[in-house]
């Protein structure tokens, strides 16, 4: 049988993100983090053909549409990458406020300078508040689930070296080191190398460190290593590797949560600041630290909103014949 699936895609700071329209059932569960385990169960497949080649590629980033957790919510999102699906995702939450405005999911009033759209994600739910100009969604900023810092300086042996790196959580656990401590920076040229880093921190973190998700989805383990430069007070260039090697276009929405937590726990952001924050292909995102939140476990948390636009790219069909020999497709790097 021919398998016929739709989709709205959008890009968020330069990072792709394609959102699932129709051809798939509806994720099943009472709350959107147990419609991700359905999904992880079931829609696996779909996934595999929308991110690999033909049809996609080694970094391409999408969601399926699932109802919100409550009446409350406007809509819920199950994310998914190259190598499985995601609790957090900033750069989609971003596109996911501006295709509920452009579909009329969610319809500002007539004279409204913003609006808001309640998502909610696997992490928990966020409030994004878009910014219009005629109607249109022009930027969104999101205020994301409360962010915290794991461990600090942390030691992990890397290629005969030892290597210091900062975990700290933003919808999903990050390891940050500076670019110059292994004498690279954060540059389209140093890519491959940026990459090799990227995972070799990940296998050695989690090797290490017992990661466990606070949003009682169960899921353990380091997400993503986020490799910055700085170039000035509160002013910083990352490239974030994720998942199995995927590579942030954009500045990374739920790392630069994690990167806001860090920068708040050693002194260097005070409540109000705000983090200019570069992506490898000059796009930006602005991280401001509200505020701590309530505490759990003893653990101090943050409140953080992240701002960035998305523009759409295209409305696609994708079709899987029954004889394509190359059936859900490839990833070559």
């Amino acid at each position: 049988m021919t398998t016929i699936v739709s989709t709205a895609d959008y890009h968020t700071g330069g990072e792709p993100f394609r959102i699932v329209t129709a051809g798939v059932p509806v994720p099943r569960g009472a709350t959107v983090a147990e419609r991700r385990h359905w999904s992880i169960a079931h829609l696996d497949a779909i996934r595999a053909l929308l991110c690999r080649e033909p049809r996609g590629h080694a970094d391409m980033y999408g969601c399926f549409l699932t109802p919100p957790d409550d009446e409350a919510g406007d809509l819920g999102t199950v994310f998914f990458h190259n190598d499985g699906f995601s609790t957090a995702c900033g750069h989609g939450t971003i596109a996911l406020a501006t295709w509920a405005i452009e579909t009329g999911l969610v319809t500002p009033g007539a004279a409204a300078s913003e609006t808001e759209v309640v998502i909610d994600v696997p992490s928990g739910r966020v409030r994004a508040i878009a910014a219009l100009e005629g109607g249109r969604a022009t930027s969104v900023r999101f205020r994301n689930v409360p962010a915290l810092v794991h461990t600090l300086d942390v030691e992990l042996p890397l290629d005969g070296r030892q290597v210091r790196v900062d975990v700290a959580y933003g919808g999903a656990f990050y390891a940050s080191l500076a670019a110059s401590q292994v004498g690279l920076e954060v540059a389209p040229d140093r890519l491959p190398e940026l990459i090799a880093l990227g995972r070799a921190v990940k296998q050695a973190a989690n090797e290490r460190l017992d990661l466990r998700l606070p949003d009682g989805s169960g899921d353990v383990g380091l997400y993503g290593t986020i490799i910055y430069d700085r170039l000035g007070d509160a002013h910083q260039r990352n490239v974030t590797v994720f998942a199995d090697g995927q590579v942030d276009r954009s500045p990374c929405g739920s790392g630069t949560s994690a990167r806001l937590a860090v920068l708040a726990e050693r002194g260097e952001l005070a409540v109000g600041d705000t983090l200019v924050h570069d992506s490898i292909v000059d796009t930006r995102f602005l991280g401001r630290l509200l505020g701590e939140a309530a505490p759990r476990g003893g653990v101090r948390r943050w409140d953080t909103e992240v701002e960035g636009r998305a523009s759409r790219t295209g409305q696609h069909t994708f079709v899987l014949d029954p004889d394509d020999e190359l059936g859900l497709g490839f990833v070559l790097r």
